[in-house]
């Protein structure tokens, strides 16, 4: 089988307005214009759509759900990789969080929490693990669009492509200070179950 998962469009968390319940926020005028024009490039019908929770993903894939609207919807726990603890940083800006960023991935510490609702990363890869597992259990050939979040897909990624790295391995190729994100909005990245085993495809990004 086939899965394609594509990173939500431009949020206004992305251009730089604070935000103070990650899960609720939303898409930006460009966002918009992303989420349709990934809905029209589309040039098969899917198994199966699958969007996280949160608000920005749902809207990225309201389009293409009106588009094929007899292909069900799924809801799973593919949200953003949340690695500092929320309470504490909502409402912030990005150059608030920057000297926490920093030392996060500096001590790249695969098993660190950073407190109450926030995740480890080794936790984001047993995440993007589960994932990949419950994808391939589908027994249709036909592609599945999943809705997602950056890192969650770089994670993904992660698994499918650094299979000798350990966890720490993989969190110190996963994030450069003063680097755009590994994968931008809208950016559909693929995979594909051959042989018992994930293969990475391509990528390409909507504007």
């Amino acid at each position: 089988m086939r899965a394609t998962f594509i990173r939500h469009g431009q949020s206004t968390g992305n251009a730089g307005i604070p935000c103070y319940d990650l899960a609720t926020i939303e898409l930006t005028g460009k966002g918009w214009n992303q989420a349709r024009q990934v809905a029209t490039d589309w040039i098969e019908t899917p198994s199966l759509i699958v969007t996280s929770p949160f608000l920005r993903t749902q809207q990225t894939a309201a389009p293409t759900i009106e588009r094929f609207p007899n292909v069900p919807v799924e809801e799973w726990p593919i949200e953003e990789f949340t690695y500092l603890q929320p309470s504490r940083w909502n409402g912030t800006l990005a150059a608030d969080r920057a000297p926490h960023l920093v030392r996060y991935w500096g001590q790249a510490d695969p098993a660190y929490c950073d407190g109450d609702d926030a995740e480890s990363f080794g936790a984001l890869l047993r995440h993007a693990e589960a994932a990949l597992g419950r994808l391939a259990a589908l027994p249709s050939p036909s592609p599945v669009y999943v809705f997602s979040h950056g890192q969650f897909i770089q994670a993904v990624r992660a698994v499918v492509t650094e299979t000798e790295l350990d966890d720490r391995g993989k969190m110190l190729r996963f994030w450069r200070k003063g680097e755009p994100p590994a994968i931008g909005n809208a950016e559909l990245v693929e995979f594909e179950w051959l042989d018992a085993r994930w293969q990475h495809r391509h990528a390409r990004t909507s504007v």
